[in-house]
């Protein structure tokens, strides 16, 4: 299978990372023809790549439905300190920069976690947010950026259609009454996991370029924690690899 970018990527592995993006979009599971349906791909072969996952944890059985497995948190709570250490200038900066309280949250299954804030060091006043404190990710500007970061859906609501279409979302009073919320996805892939945001006092955003800030801090992290770029470049002028 030829990568857009050149090269050749695994058409096993691939198919894998499928089965668990779907999975991860579907919290009640799907069944082995489900996943064949929207793989494309015969049962057989389906069978084959759940066994696998469900050799590493990365898969699970629920009756005759299949989810993700535990070892998914696993491997995701290895980031988190990455995370933490590359995202937490940005979000100083940030905050600076707006006077505004900057948060970082990441999806669990299908809540938003603040995993950590930067609080504005000159503000007379400003709004507090309680790092580990956890909402559905369809409430509050942080998780509506998360879902606008991912490939379309039947289920998505009209705020995450709106925040997908101009790269940032809005919320107010979601979360806080008298508490607007501003947050743009973390990309480094088709299927963001992690948000970065501020939220500030009122019932509009206010302040000039508020939006434009966020969508720049969240494109620099997006930028620092993509490994794939050095990969990449590294891999230019060999010759191309299949398994």
């Amino acid at each position: 299978m030829d990568m857009p970018g050149g090269g050749e990527i695994s058409q096993t592995l691939d198919r894998g990372l499928t089965v668990l993006a779907l999975l991860a979009r579907h919290a009640d599971g799907l069944t082995v023809a489900e996943i064949a349906e929207q793989l494309g791909a015969a049962r057989a072969i389906v069978y084959r790549l759940l066994r696998t996952l469900e050799a590493h944890d990365l898969a699970g059985r629920a009756g005759s439905r299949y989810v993700l497995g535990f070892g998914v948190a696993e491997l995701a709570s290895h980031l988190r300190p990455r995370l933490q250490s590359v995202v937490f200038p940005i979000l100083r900066r940030l905050s600076q920069q707006t006077s505004n309280t900057a948060l970082l949250s990441v999806a669990d299954g299908d809540q938003a976690l603040i995993l950590l804030t930067a609080e504005p060091l000159d503000s007379t006043m400003h709004l507090a947010m309680r790092e580990g404190a956890r909402h559905l990710l369809t409430v509050g500007a942080d998780g509506l950026a998360i879902l606008a970061g991912r490939p379309a859906s039947s289920t998505d609501t009209p705020d995450v259609r709106l925040a997908r279409e101009r790269g940032y979302a809005v919320s107010v009073g979601a979360l806080q009454e008298g508490a607007v919320g501003v947050a743009a996805p973390i990309r480094v892939s088709d299927w963001a996991t992690a948000s970065l945001g501020v939220v500030q006092l009122g019932v509009t955003v206010s302040g000039a370029g508020v939006p434009e800030a966020v969508m720049a801090a969240a494109a620099e992290a997006s930028a620092l924690l993509s490994a794939s770029q050095p990969q990449s470049a590294a891999r230019q002028g060999s010759p191309p690899r299949s398994s």
